[in-house]
């Protein structure tokens, strides 16, 4: 095989393997970048320092509509947005918390925020979009989500 041929043939394998798709964006949610810093020493944010309990937090520039915040594992936490990523943000978009689920009012959809599935999903063949989470670093007591 001549040295052309295999130059051509790694130009071309590196083409295909290039590929900047992220995955299936939900086309109801904008991705709004910001940081927030939670102490968990504070009452407000305490129950994070059990496993399984979950907050929200609902402040003007946190994601959309605010996001929900679950220590998933000990010493673990996910993070996700508050608004249901089944339709677009409207008055009764803003999901409710009850308990390790969150539900939203529009169209009673339950989820999961260990994983931020949908729970209830219908077997309607229509796309149906789980939670879009964010990313959460923890350092002691300091819990950040960001996106």
């Amino acid at each position: 095989m001549s040295m052309a041929r295999i130059f051509s043939l790694i130009v071309v394998l590196a083409l295909i393997s290039c590929d900047n798709d992220r995955g299936t964006r939900n086309p109801y949610l904008q991705e709004i970048g910001f940081r927030f810093d939670m102490n968990l020493n504070l009452p407000l944010y305490s129950p994070l320092t059990n496993f399984g309990n979950a907050v929200f937090v609902g402040n003007t520039g946190s994601g959309t509509r605010g996001f929900f915040v679950i220590q998933s594992t000990i010493g673990q936490y996910r993070a996700f947005e508050a608004s249901c990523p089944n339709h677009v943000p409207n008055d009764c978009s803003t999901m409710v918390l009850k308990g390790q689920t969150v539900t939203c009012s529009c169209e009673d959809y339950e989820y999961s925020l260990f994983t931020g599935q949908l729970l209830n999903r219908p077997d309607d063949g229509n796309r149906y979009y789980d939670m879009l989470e964010y990313r959460v670093t923890n350092s002691g007591n300091i819990v950040v989500v960001s996106n």
